[in-house]
Protein backbone atom coordinates (compact mmCIF):
# COMPACT_ATOMS: atom_id res chain seq x y z
CA UNK A 1 0.00 0.00 0.00
CA UNK A 2 1.30 3.28 -0.83
CA UNK A 3 1.27 6.28 0.88
CA UNK A 4 0.66 9.86 -0.18
CA UNK A 5 3.12 12.14 0.47
CA UNK A 6 2.02 15.48 2.93
CA UNK A 7 2.83 18.64 1.12
CA UNK A 8 5.40 20.51 2.68
CA UNK A 9 3.83 24.26 3.52
CA UNK A 10 7.67 25.56 4.01
CA UNK A 11 7.94 24.55 0.13
CA UNK A 12 4.30 25.29 -1.53
CA UNK A 13 5.06 28.94 0.42
CA UNK A 14 8.69 29.11 -1.62
CA UNK A 15 6.86 27.69 -4.97
CA UNK A 16 4.59 30.58 -4.66
CA UNK A 17 6.41 33.54 -3.96
CA UNK A 18 8.81 32.23 -7.39
CA UNK A 19 5.30 32.43 -9.66
CA UNK A 20 2.74 35.10 -7.83
CA UNK A 21 4.63 38.62 -7.67
CA UNK A 22 4.96 40.46 -4.91
CA UNK A 23 1.87 42.31 -3.49
CA UNK A 24 3.02 45.52 -3.33
CA UNK A 25 4.51 45.28 -7.21
CA UNK A 26 1.47 43.58 -8.35
CA UNK A 27 -0.59 47.34 -6.68
CA UNK A 28 1.87 49.42 -8.46
CA UNK A 29 1.57 48.26 -11.64
CA UNK A 30 -2.45 49.05 -11.49
CA UNK A 31 -1.19 52.64 -10.31
CA UNK A 32 -1.50 55.46 -12.42
CA UNK A 33 2.38 56.28 -13.91
CA UNK A 34 4.01 59.66 -12.30
CA UNK A 35 3.77 62.09 -15.32
CA UNK A 36 7.50 63.86 -15.25
CA UNK A 37 6.01 66.22 -17.89
CA UNK A 38 2.61 67.18 -16.18
CA UNK A 39 4.05 67.30 -12.83
CA UNK A 40 6.82 69.87 -14.16
CA UNK A 41 4.33 72.33 -15.74
CA UNK A 42 2.13 71.89 -12.48
CA UNK A 43 4.44 73.04 -10.43
CA UNK A 44 5.61 76.14 -12.24
CA UNK A 45 1.71 76.70 -12.05
CA UNK A 46 1.40 76.16 -8.47
CA UNK A 47 5.14 77.95 -8.19
CA UNK A 48 6.39 75.02 -6.22
CA UNK A 49 10.31 75.01 -6.69
CA UNK A 50 10.66 71.81 -4.20
CA UNK A 51 8.75 69.70 -6.76
CA UNK A 52 10.81 71.61 -9.49
CA UNK A 53 14.03 71.20 -8.00
CA UNK A 54 12.86 67.57 -7.13
CA UNK A 55 12.56 66.66 -11.12
CA UNK A 56 16.00 68.81 -12.29
CA UNK A 57 17.67 66.59 -9.87
CA UNK A 58 16.73 63.71 -11.52
CA UNK A 59 17.58 64.88 -15.02
CA UNK A 60 14.74 66.67 -16.33
CA UNK A 61 15.51 69.14 -18.89
CA UNK A 62 14.66 72.88 -18.02
CA UNK A 63 13.81 73.80 -21.61
CA UNK A 64 11.20 71.68 -21.96
CA UNK A 65 8.09 73.25 -24.01
CA UNK A 66 4.75 73.07 -22.98
CA UNK A 67 2.32 72.18 -25.82
CA UNK A 68 -0.10 75.30 -25.75
CA UNK A 69 2.51 78.42 -26.78
CA UNK A 70 5.45 76.24 -26.04
CA UNK A 71 6.51 78.58 -23.38
CA UNK A 72 9.81 76.56 -21.78
CA UNK A 73 9.48 76.75 -17.93
CA UNK A 74 11.05 80.08 -17.33
CA UNK A 75 8.54 81.78 -19.68
CA UNK A 76 5.91 80.33 -17.69
CA UNK A 77 7.11 81.43 -15.08
CA UNK A 78 6.88 85.08 -15.69
CA UNK A 79 3.68 84.39 -17.59
CA UNK A 80 2.34 83.20 -14.52
CA UNK A 81 3.90 85.40 -12.45
CA UNK A 82 5.58 82.20 -10.33
CA UNK A 83 8.30 84.49 -8.48
CA UNK A 84 10.00 81.28 -6.49
CA UNK A 85 10.10 79.04 -9.67
CA UNK A 86 11.17 81.68 -11.65
CA UNK A 87 13.99 82.43 -9.38
CA UNK A 88 15.14 79.09 -9.30
CA UNK A 89 14.87 78.40 -12.94
CA UNK A 90 16.77 81.68 -13.49
CA UNK A 91 20.12 80.29 -11.64
CA UNK A 92 20.02 76.85 -13.60
CA UNK A 93 23.42 76.82 -15.59
CA UNK A 94 21.28 75.23 -18.59
CA UNK A 95 18.63 77.07 -18.78
CA UNK A 96 18.44 79.00 -22.38
CA UNK A 97 17.18 82.73 -21.13
CA UNK A 98 16.47 83.40 -24.86
CA UNK A 99 14.47 80.80 -25.34
CA UNK A 100 11.06 81.38 -27.57
CA UNK A 101 7.50 80.69 -27.43
CA UNK A 102 5.34 80.09 -30.45
CA UNK A 103 5.12 83.81 -31.00
CA UNK A 104 8.63 84.66 -30.96
CA UNK A 105 8.32 86.08 -27.11
CA UNK A 106 11.40 85.64 -25.08
CA UNK A 107 10.75 85.82 -21.21
CA UNK A 108 12.45 89.01 -21.22
CA UNK A 109 10.01 90.54 -23.30
CA UNK A 110 7.21 89.18 -21.81
CA UNK A 111 8.41 90.43 -18.45
CA UNK A 112 8.28 93.95 -20.39
CA UNK A 113 5.19 93.61 -21.29
CA UNK A 114 3.67 92.68 -17.95
CA UNK A 115 5.81 95.67 -16.56
CA UNK A 116 7.18 92.78 -14.42
CA UNK A 117 10.16 95.11 -13.50
CA UNK A 118 12.22 92.38 -10.69
CA UNK A 119 11.94 89.71 -13.77
CA UNK A 120 12.94 91.70 -16.49
CA UNK A 121 15.61 93.42 -14.46
CA UNK A 122 16.65 90.06 -13.08
CA UNK A 123 16.85 88.96 -16.49
CA UNK A 124 18.94 91.89 -17.44
CA UNK A 125 21.86 91.54 -15.44
CA UNK A 126 21.71 87.78 -16.40
CA UNK A 127 22.76 88.52 -19.72
CA UNK A 128 19.25 88.30 -21.29
CA UNK A 129 19.24 88.90 -24.95
CA UNK A 130 18.44 93.30 -25.40
CA UNK A 131 18.89 93.88 -29.29
CA UNK A 132 17.23 91.21 -31.93
CA UNK A 133 15.16 91.77 -35.47
CA UNK A 134 11.83 92.33 -34.96
CA UNK A 135 9.63 93.01 -31.80
CA UNK A 136 11.64 93.59 -28.83
CA UNK A 137 11.76 93.86 -24.89
CA UNK A 138 12.04 98.04 -25.70
CA UNK A 139 8.75 97.29 -27.66
CA UNK A 140 7.02 95.81 -24.71
CA UNK A 141 8.89 97.95 -21.85
CA UNK A 142 7.33 101.45 -23.89
CA UNK A 143 3.79 99.45 -24.34
CA UNK A 144 3.58 99.05 -20.57
CA UNK A 145 4.69 102.44 -20.26
CA UNK A 146 7.27 100.69 -17.27
CA UNK A 147 10.41 103.11 -16.99
CA UNK A 148 12.51 101.57 -14.96
CA UNK A 149 12.78 98.93 -17.67
CA UNK A 150 13.08 101.06 -20.51
CA UNK A 151 15.82 102.70 -18.79
CA UNK A 152 17.62 99.55 -17.74
CA UNK A 153 17.28 98.82 -21.32
CA UNK A 154 18.86 101.24 -22.47
CA UNK A 155 21.53 101.47 -20.38
CA UNK A 156 22.73 98.60 -21.61
CA UNK A 157 22.20 99.35 -25.49
CA UNK A 158 19.17 98.93 -26.68
CA UNK A 159 18.44 99.88 -29.87
CA UNK A 160 15.95 103.22 -29.02
CA UNK A 161 14.77 103.17 -32.74
CA UNK A 162 14.14 99.19 -33.51
CA UNK A 163 11.64 98.08 -35.95
CA UNK A 164 9.02 95.70 -35.77
CA UNK A 165 8.28 94.21 -38.74
CA UNK A 166 6.14 96.83 -40.01
CA UNK A 167 8.84 98.92 -38.93
CA UNK A 168 7.08 100.32 -35.90
CA UNK A 169 9.19 101.55 -33.12
CA UNK A 170 8.92 102.25 -29.25
CA UNK A 171 8.04 104.89 -29.26
CA UNK A 172 5.03 104.67 -31.77
CA UNK A 173 4.37 101.92 -28.68
CA UNK A 174 4.81 104.18 -26.15
CA UNK A 175 2.69 107.01 -27.97
CA UNK A 176 -0.35 104.51 -28.99
CA UNK A 177 -1.35 103.83 -25.19
CA UNK A 178 -0.95 107.78 -24.22
CA UNK A 179 2.16 106.77 -22.09
CA UNK A 180 3.46 110.33 -21.97
CA UNK A 181 6.46 109.98 -19.49
CA UNK A 182 7.69 106.83 -21.51
CA UNK A 183 7.12 109.06 -24.67
CA UNK A 184 9.14 111.75 -23.04
CA UNK A 185 12.04 110.24 -21.69
CA UNK A 186 12.48 108.10 -25.59
CA UNK A 187 12.57 111.29 -26.98
CA UNK A 188 15.35 112.75 -24.48
CA UNK A 189 17.46 109.62 -24.76
CA UNK A 190 17.15 110.25 -28.59
CA UNK A 191 14.28 108.17 -29.58
CA UNK A 192 13.41 109.92 -33.83
CA UNK A 193 9.82 111.04 -33.66
CA UNK A 194 10.11 111.30 -37.32
CA UNK A 195 9.97 108.15 -37.98
CA UNK A 196 7.01 105.86 -39.65
CA UNK A 197 6.12 102.35 -40.09
CA UNK A 198 5.47 100.73 -43.32
CA UNK A 199 1.08 101.75 -42.89
CA UNK A 200 2.80 105.42 -42.98
CA UNK A 201 1.96 106.07 -38.91
CA UNK A 202 4.07 107.97 -36.90
CA UNK A 203 3.96 108.41 -33.09
CA UNK A 204 1.62 111.47 -33.49
CA UNK A 205 -0.46 109.26 -35.36
CA UNK A 206 -0.75 106.61 -33.37
CA UNK A 207 -1.30 109.40 -30.26
CA UNK A 208 -3.99 111.08 -32.25
CA UNK A 209 -5.78 107.63 -33.46
CA UNK A 210 -6.52 106.78 -29.24
CA UNK A 211 -7.36 110.36 -28.37
CA UNK A 212 -4.45 111.48 -26.94
CA UNK A 213 -4.13 115.37 -28.55
CA UNK A 214 -1.78 117.20 -26.36
CA UNK A 215 0.53 113.85 -26.67
CA UNK A 216 0.05 113.97 -30.19
CA UNK A 217 0.75 117.55 -30.95
CA UNK A 218 4.61 117.33 -28.67
CA UNK A 219 5.24 114.27 -30.98
CA UNK A 220 4.80 116.68 -33.61
CA UNK A 221 6.35 119.26 -32.59
CA UNK A 222 9.52 117.14 -31.20
CA UNK A 223 9.22 115.57 -35.39
CA UNK A 224 9.07 118.88 -36.62
CA UNK A 225 13.02 119.13 -38.02
CA UNK A 226 14.66 122.50 -36.29
CA UNK A 227 15.79 126.04 -38.02
CA UNK A 228 18.93 125.83 -39.14
CA UNK A 229 20.42 129.22 -36.78
CA UNK A 230 21.08 132.12 -39.33
CA UNK A 231 25.30 132.30 -39.31
CA UNK A 232 26.38 135.98 -37.46
CA UNK A 233 27.10 138.64 -39.95
CA UNK A 234 29.42 141.76 -39.37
Amino acid sequence: MKHRAVPDPARRFLLATLVLPDPESLLQQWLPKPNSYREWFDAIRLDDPRRLNGLLARGFDPNTVEPERFDTGLILAVRLQSPKVFALLLQHPDVNLDARSQNGDTALMIAAFRSDTASAIALIAKGAEINRPGWTALHYAAASGNLAIIRRLLEESAFIDAESPNKTTPLMMAARSGHDEAVRLLLVEGADGSLRNEAGLSAADFARAQGFGALSQALDDAARPRSAPIPATD
